[in-house]
Order: structure tokens, then sequence, then C-alpha cells
């Protein structure tokens, strides 16, 4: 079953999440992810809305959280944690 991360996230040092991208996106092609949504324009409908939202498409949850654990992905992954603020899931 085709499982979704979802990400939503605050930039919050600009400058260093300038490195995310060039090393994030090799490990999404490696894991097999794909993206559905990026950087899309969000609509409020209830409740606050995220200020970015990425949608990413995997396999099977499996896959999804091999790709979020992998080593290839951790530098990425400091990278965002220490630049944004927001919050990651699976939704199957």
């Amino acid at each position: 079953m085709t499982a979704y991360v979802i990400a939503e996230n605050e930039i919050i040092d600009p400058e260093t999440f300038k490195a995310y991208g060039p090393l994030f996106l090799p490990t999404l092609e490696k894991y097999g992810g794909t993206f559905v949504v990026r950087g899309a324009t969000v609509t409020e409908l209830e409740g606050e809305a995220p200020k970015r939202v990425a949608m990413l498409a995997f396999e099977n949850a499996e896959a999804a959280k091999r790709w979020h654990d992998s080593p290839e992905y951790a530098p990425a992954k400091a990278i965002r944690m220490k630049s944004t603020k927001g919050r990651m899931f699976i939704v199957e």
C-alpha cells in the first residue's frame, strides 16, 4: 500500500536550510520516493495552516521508514532539524 510522508515545516534558518536540498534529493531517489507536493501554496480551511508542506510517496510505510532512518538521509535530516521547526509523519 502506498505510504505518504508529510512534512509540515517553517524555515527558521534559511541560510542553513539551503544545504538541505542537494543532500536530500539523492536519498529520495535512492529509496524509491517521489514528490507528490513540494513547497505548494497552503490555504487554510480549518485551523492554522503550516508555512510549508511537502508530501512524498513511497511504495509502503517500511520503505518510507528505511529512507527516513537511512545513513544517507542522516546529514540532510540534521540540517532540516536544525533549520526548521515542524513535524513529519507517515500516512498510509
